[in-house]
């Protein structure tokens, strides 16, 4: 006879969500909730100013954006293109250590990278000294020198700091195309630059333009070196809007225009690849064989490979290791030691906890029964793509809120005043870094799980272990690289991040970026050279571990 009461509370307790599913749920909404609070506050504000922003400033901040972004986008798409098919297809002197070199840009923050670039070549700096001193030059009058410190200078900084990406991901899809395809192409006659643009190109182009939207934003991410050149931004304008202005309303709303573009970006990455199917034969899966080059294309293909690691990594880093070394008094100041510990626990502090809440947020999935967290799932990705100024902002918004509420409700219910707990403390810049780089930890924590076989974890629960049981005795002990490799990609960008730290730092916090962001900005290059040098020593590690995962694909 069938037990309908045990049959009915299977039932029910079934249908009800479990611990995890609310986890999961819980954290994919906190991710998501700076993003919300910006909408919300941009279409309901105190003080609508929409139609003066669209007469006055907006015009100017959308222009000088979108032109930095484009323009960075073509720049950078074409040295990154460019040298991932060189490394892949031929084969050239110093390929190999070309080959992980040109990665190193990436340790270079573009903010350093332009602190530096203005320290060597302004008018006052050893270059146009030089020049002076040689030719008997007396003043700026007496010659013609390009204009450093403009949005033309700023594009070339950001492109040679960002084309990294577009490189990788080119990198990894020339390496998946079959050698039969270029083959075929030159049995037909094509020579190697028609073999490039009618094959090679195209079919690696879902891969470019992924980069290539990568690159475009950060481009708008940026603050330090938009702000450093004068170029009124849209990231500029929230600054100026909430830190000058003390409108928040115009802040936000600038803020969704940053985040429409966002999307509008993203959705034509997608839009770009909606009818392409690249699918790879079984038996048709050899791989690229570099051609060797002689000559006139051997030197050709150095210095197109060599030029963007001197431009993007070799000068600003040895023009800060200069000032750095030529500065002892730097390495035991005061204020540089106490940017230095508050660098490493705020940074440390946030990529554990954003490694635990994407390890619980992947688990509970896995687990859920509920569809709710699963919808939600690729939303929380919106975190990396936003803008450090967007996410601080919202991230403000909502603390104030709450520090507000919680004052409010304990001032009425025991008559006292405990001030703001939460807004303007170290916790508000925590909580940025761990939405901010929430995706990374994620893919990789997510990545772990992927090679880890479903049955270790049935044949756990069929032994009587429960959920959590399982995740630390099974799961764990098989996710130490995945877990230690996400704490510092999330450690790393958390130590570079300026625009959040910015609007979100307390009265006297100083992290490395702020600390070179507050002497740079009153033209000490060299009381910011120490630090500034840390956080290339500190970036060094993410391109270590990029080059050692892109050793996999080979």
């Amino acid at each position: 006879m069938i037990d309908l009461t045990n049959t009915r509370k299977r039932y029910i307790k079934n249908r009800l969500p479990d611990v995890w599913s609310v986890s999961a749920f819980a954290i994919a909404a906190l991710v998501l909730l700076p993003i919300g609070a910006v909408v919300w506050l941009a279409f309901f504000p105190s003080e609508n100013i929409w139609p003066h922003l669209m007469a006055t400033v907006l015009p100017r901040y959308f222009i000088n954006s979108f032109v930095m972004m484009i323009s960075v986008a073509l720049i950078a798409g074409t040295i990154g293109v460019a040298c991932a098919w060189l490394v892949v297809m031929k084969d050239f002197p110093a390929k190999r250590v070309l080959e992980w070199a040109l990665l190193l840009p990436l340790a270079i923050p573009a903010y350093i990278g332009a602190y530096a670039f203005v320290d060597f070549w302004e008018y006052a700096g050893p270059f146009q000294t030089m020049l002076r001193d040689i030719f008997g030059w007396n003043s700026a009058r007496d010659y013609w020198f390009p204009e450093v410190r403009s949005r033309a200078v700023a594009i070339i900084i950001i492109a040679f700091s960002l084309y990294p990406y577009v490189y990788l991901l080119a990198r990894a899809a020339y390496r998946e195309q079959s050698n039969n395809a270029i083959e075929v192409s030159r049995a037909l006659g094509c020579g190697p630059w028609a073999s490039f643009f009618r094959v090679g190109l195209p079919l690696a182009r879902p891969a470019i333009v992924a980069g290539t939207v990568v690159v475009m934003m950060e481009t708008l991410n940026d603050f330090g070196t938009v702000e450093y050149f004068a170029v009124q931004t849209l990231t500029t304008g929230i600054f100026s809007a909430w830190l000058e202005g003390s409108n928040v309303g115009a802040a936000a709303q600038i803020a969704c225009v940053v985040f429409v573009l966002i999307l509008a970006l993203l959705l034509l990455e997608r839009f770009s690849r909606r009818n392409i199917r690249v699918y790879q034969g079984a038996n048709n899966n050899k791989k690229p064989t570099p051609v060797t080059l002689s000559g006139t294309a051997r030197i050709l293909a150095v210095i197109t490979c060599g030029v963007p690691v001197l431009i993007g990594f070799c000068m600003p880093f040895l023009i800060i290791l200069n000032h750095a070394l030529g500065n002892f008094d730097q390495w035991h100041d005061a204020e540089v030691l106490r940017a230095v510990f508050t660098t490493l626990w705020v940074a440390g502090v946030a990529a554990l906890l954003t490694v635990i809440g994407a390890i619980i947020l992947v688990y509970g999935i896995r687990l859920s029964r509920a569809a709710l967290p699963r919808l939600l799932l690729p939303a929380t990705s919106i975190g990396y793509v936003a803008p450090g100024a967007v996410l601080g902002l919202g991230i403000l918004i909502v603390m104030s809120r709450f520090d507000h509420w919680l004052a409010d409700g304990l001032e009425a219910l025991f008559g006292i005043n405990i001030g703001l707990l939460v807004t303007g403390t170290s916790g508000a810049v925590i909580f940025a870094y761990c939405v901010r780089f929430f995706t990374l930890a994620y893919g990789s924590i997510d990545a772990g799980f992927g090679r880890v076989s479903p049955n270790l974890g049935m044949a756990a629960r069929s032994l009587g272990y429960r959920p959590g049981a399982v995740l630390r005795h099974v799961h764990a002990p098989l996710l130490k690289t995945s877990v230690l490799t996400a704490i510092l990609l999330v450690f790393v960008d958390s130590v570079k991040e300026l625009p959040a730290t910015l609007l979100l730092r307390p009265f006297g916090f100083n992290t490395l970026a702020t600390h070179v962001y507050d002497f740079a900005s009153l033209e000490d290059i060299k009381g910011a050279a120490v630090a500034a040098l840390l956080i290339i020593l500190v970036s060094i590690i993410a391109v270590f571990i990029l080059a050692n995962a892109s050793k996999g694909e080979n």
